[in-house]
């Protein structure tokens, strides 16, 4: 009983992120923002504002494609967001340009991520190999080799937490201040920041409880030994 109440918790938890964030974005991207900027243009203000001139902003493919390359300086933008003059739209150009900033400044918690893409890459890609070897030849030491590399890459979860809500807290203010959104707007603003960053959350819990349950079965296996 208790395994499949964690198994519907891993399972729901994330779909119910989704349909937050998927909900929110819905609904308020049929929301026109008060200021008639599209996407771009919000995301071009507040670069220019911060003096991030050679920011650029590209229109890029797919449903909620949105992300800052630090790599190529380029924020890429989904065509709705883009091209549109929607609340929702604004926000996500205003967090997209958050991240931006964050590299500009340096942000501890950004560096630290893009430093733990490697492991958390690698860990992601072997772990669960060796844990079910592991699991499967009750065999230990490969099962805790799996959980170490497992736990680089929920350790890469837990460090995007504070890298999106600052990320996000960046850009109410930044939004607000160049005059993308009128005040009463935030509301709603805020609404589709908070519910993007709740997929976040909720990948980070599931990571952990996996990462526990393993740590548990380890221990377990051990003490049968």
């Amino acid at each position: 009983m208790s395994f499949l109440i964690y198994f519907l918790i891993i399972i729901l938890v994330p779909i119910w992120a989704q349909f937050k964030v998927r909900s929110a974005y819905k609904k308020y991207s049929k929301v026109s923002n008060s200021s008639g900027m599209t996407g771009a243009e919000v995301a071009r203000k507040i670069l220019d504002e911060n003096r991030l001139y050679n920011v650029h902003v590209e229109p890029v493919g797919g449903f909620l494609s949105d992300h800052y390359d630090p790599r190529s300086k380029v924020i890429r933008l989904s065509e709705d967001n883009y091209y549109g003059t929607s609340v929702a739209g604004a926000a996500v150009a205003a967090h997209e340009v958050g991240h931006a900033i964050q590299d500009k400044e340096n942000y501890s918690f950004l560096r630290l991520r893009h430093s733990l893409v490697p492991v958390a890459s690698l860990g992601s890609n072997v772990s669960w190999i060796l844990i079910m070897i592991g699991i499967i030849a009750q065999a230990s030491g490969l099962l805790l080799l799996g959980i170490i590399f497992m736990a680089a890459a929920v350790v890469f979860q837990l460090v995007t937490l504070p890298v999106e809500f600052n990320a996000s807290s960046r850009a109410m203010t930044q939004i607000v201040s160049v005059g993308a959104i009128r005040n009463d707007e935030e509301r709603e603003t805020r609404k589709v920041l908070n519910a993007a960053a709740l997929t976040y959350v909720a990948a980070a819990a599931v990571a952990v409880l996996e990462l526990v349950r393993l740590i548990m079965i380890y221990t377990g296996m051990n003490n049968d030994d």
